[in-house]
């Protein structure tokens, strides 16, 4: 393998989140040779020093003078905080490994990461590595990872060469107000309503980076990696941290088993995306977003708000 990939750590005010993720992370394998750089957002209200004061403190109890820190005085918001700092990694590396202060990681989380970005770092089409998956019935007994073409932003990686591709601006998304098939594409078929969440982003009604970065990749029609059943667990649906999910949303359950780094395969990066596969993960999704409750809600909801 060639050299770890960097870590980038994103850490807000979740002291104990933090610490979780932290002990998940140092017991993967490779991580004492893994370059680690923590990014530290600073308090939105006087309120938060305390707990972005803690949550500071326990990135420096756990990983001390092996991690570079970079500590904003102000708040820079969720988005502006990943974007340059993932930007800022890449520049001098070329390639990220990126965590968040609410991910419980499997064991295998870096070995799987650094195999995946060494083996697809010349193929133009794979823009992302993921370590999430839904949970996908028929990928129970699965040993090879798949191909889709969606981006997630709970324990990812990438190169420069696709970051590059990045567009802060989503140049092109009004187009799916009134291209229904480009945004039932988008949409993953009803499957999740990433249109209404791009135009309330561009609307300044919210803060994503993510839902930006699939875009991007979309619009290039690129495509992530994805385990059969997934390395990592968001920790973070307890009303604790800024960015919440809905009561009927159900994307933090943990899987019943994961593949190790050994038994996982990686396909050929000429591989296409299988139909079955993603139909699979499609029906997943909605079942995970709350269904056809959920996007019943979700349509009420867009006829009351810009």
């Amino acid at each position: 393998m060639a050299d770890y990939a960097p870590i980038a750590v994103f850490i807000y005010r979740r002291p104990a989140h933090l610490r979780r993720t932290l002990e998940s992370l140092m017991q993967c394998a490779g991580f004492a040779a893994s370059p680690l750089i923590v990014f530290g957002d600073g308090p939105r209200s006087d309120a938060d020093r305390a707990d972005v004061a803690a949550t500071r403190a326990v990135a420096k109890e756990l990983l001390g003078e092996r991690a570079e820190y970079h500590f904003q005085e102000a708040n820079q918001g969720l988005s502006r905080s990943v974007i340059h700092g993932v930007g800022e990694v890449l520049a001098r590396f070329g390639r990220v490994i990126v965590v968040e202060d609410d991910l419980q990681l499997a064991p295998e989380f870096l070995s799987y990461m650094n195999d995946a970005l060494e083996r697809y770092a010349d193929a133009p089409s794979i823009y992302q590595i993921s370590a999430y998956q839904f949970s996908v019935a028929e990928f129970a007994q699965r040993r090879s990872a798949l191909f889709l073409p969606l981006t997630v932003s709970w324990g990812w990686a990438t190169w420069k060469r696709a970051w590059d591709q990045f567009d802060p601006m989503a140049l092109g998304w009004d187009a799916l107000k009134t291209d229904k098939a480009l945004r039932r594409r988008f949409n993953l078929d009803g499957a999740y309503d990433y249109a209404t969440m791009l135009k309330r982003q561009m609307a300044g009604l919210q803060d994503s980076w993510a839902i930006r970065w699939y875009w991007s990749v979309f619009r290039h029609q690129g495509l992530v990696l994805f385990p059969p059943r997934s390395l990592v667990q968001n920790t973070g649906f307890d009303g604790s941290g800024t960015h919440g999910r809905g009561l009927l949303r159900r994307f933090s359950a943990a899987p019943a088993s994961r593949p190790s780094a050994a038994e996982l395969e990686l396909p050929a990066p000429s591989e296409a995306v299988r139909d079955a596969d993603f139909a699979a993960v499609k029906r997943a999704i909605s079942r995970m977003n709350g269904g056809r409750l959920t996007r019943c809600l979700d349509s009420l909801r867009n006829w009351f708000r810009p």
